[in-house]
């Protein structure tokens, strides 16, 4: 192990977004929900964390950048996972490098971590998800950890509860366990990206600022407070999840529609039913889902189904690449960008989807018609500038190695952020 050397690993993570929500923790240490969740992964060109971890004999301390900013790692989440890797190690051998590190070895390295997540964090896009998600696969590489990623979500648990979901591609589901220990409360993939690749998805950002109250006080708050979330949690999961399954399974997306903007909306009802109540969607949001639910009943089948995290923005899953084109049709014509904003910048992501909207240049969002199923003046306003951009995607796969040392966000030399 002598010599001055640094071994290091990069891997990119998707986030995830739960169509069944998890809220609740029954033990807050190990992270152990109240019920089972359902999420789908999103594609990580659009939606991702990359992380590089590095190890070297070198290195004093632990130490981590996100986005650039040095973050203490002296928090239960990181050290638990940490640990649990750690003790999941084996002797790896780097013959490029000659390098050769035995298992006792890992617990007296120290290791450097640089994280940047290309969408929001902390706004109700999963950003811990992916972050923790891509911390414990990349760690697990660096240290020849042969679990499979079963073993590894239950891990990443410990980081964010959401982040177990995200070490799979497609349909996930986090099964909440029983037991004490938390040794069976982790996920498992339901299918893959590819299984049902007729959905799209668009991302409204409504606001990327942090919000008020976390996601991990607010499921304390709920626990202790709200009946709602208890009722939620023992008699109306279980039947929604085993719907939700089934759903996923024949693509049966009417089916997968309702139960996603029913649980949405449960949800968001029991953060009002906590006390005190907590506010995570706003004006925006709640338009957004109006102008959804006109045009799914108009249609007489639903199109797009819509969900909210705990935050403002909007994941819109639209049934087919067609209705994701009328789908952006209506959201640049209830949501034009502000002034000075060029259509190139407010959509992101997979941007041909404009083209199939037929959405070329600004003069075309200007052009654009109230769509049919509006009746009235009063709902054809137009809220420009209340959506900071969208976001279009897709499910996708989940987490990989990226080779390529120029992907690194640590200094091969230094093991310090370039």
């Amino acid at each position: 192990m002598a010599g001055k050397w640094i071994r290091m690993v990069t891997a990119r993570t998707p986030t995830n977004i739960a169509v069944i929500k998890y809220w609740g923790k029954r033990d807050e240490t190990l992270i152990l929900p109240i019920n089972d969740s359902i999420s789908v992964t999103l594609d990580p060109d659009h939606l991702c964390t990359t992380t590089t971890v590095a190890v070297s004999p070198s290195f004093e301390q632990d130490r981590m950048w996100l986005n650039g900013k040095e973050i203490s790692l002296s928090g239960g989440r990181y050290q638990n996972c940490l640990r649990e890797i750690r003790r999941c190690a084996n002797d790896v051998e780097d013959e490029e490098k000659g390098v050769k590190i035995a298992k006792k070895d890992w617990e007296k390295l120290h290791v450097h971590i640089a994280s940047y997540n290309n969408f929001p964090t902390a706004a109700g896009l999963a950003s811990s998800a992916a972050g923790f998600a891509c911390l414990v696969f990349a760690l697990a590489k660096l240290m020849n950890v042969r679990e499979d990623e079963g073993k590894l979500s239950a891990i990443a648990r410990q980081g964010s509860g959401s982040a177990c979901r995200s070490l799979y591609g497609g349909f996930v589901k986090w099964i909440m366990g029983k037991n004490e220990d938390g040794s069976d409360s982790l996920a498992v993939q339901l299918a893959d990206e590819k299984h049902w690749d007729d959905l799209n998805i668009i991302i409204a950002v409504v606001s990327s600022r942090q919000k008020e109250t976390s996601s991990t006080s607010g499921m304390r708050e709920s626990v202790e407070t709200s009946m709602l979330l208890k009722h939620r949690a023992e008699e109306i999961v279980p039947k929604r999840i085993l719907q939700m399954e089934e759903a996923i399974r024949n693509c049966d997306f009417p089916t997968f529609a309702h139960l996603t903007c029913i649980d949405s909306n449960q949800f968001h009802a029991v953060c009002l039913d906590t006390c005190p109540p907590i506010f995570y969607m706003n004006d925006t949001s709640h338009r957004i889902i109006s102008f959804v639910e006109k045009w799914n009943r108009a249609e007489g089948t639903p199109l797009v189904a819509y969900t909210f995290d705990a935050g403002p923005n909007a994941v819109l899953i639209a049934r087919n690449r067609q209705a994701a084109a009328l789908l952006m049709q209506r959201l640049l014509f209830h949501f034009p960008p502000g002034a000075g904003i060029d259509l190139n910048s407010y959509v992101l992501g997979d941007k041909s989807i404009l083209d199939d909207a037929g959405l070329k240049e600004m003069k075309d969002v200007e052009g654009l018609q109230p769509p049919p199923e509006i009746k009235g003046n009063l709902l054809t306003q137009r809220y420009e500038g209340d959506v900071a951009h969208f976001i279009c995607t897709r499910p996708g796969r989940g987490p990989t190695v990226l080779s390529d040392e120029r992907q690194a966000l640590l200094n091969q030399e230094t093991g310090l952020p370039k």
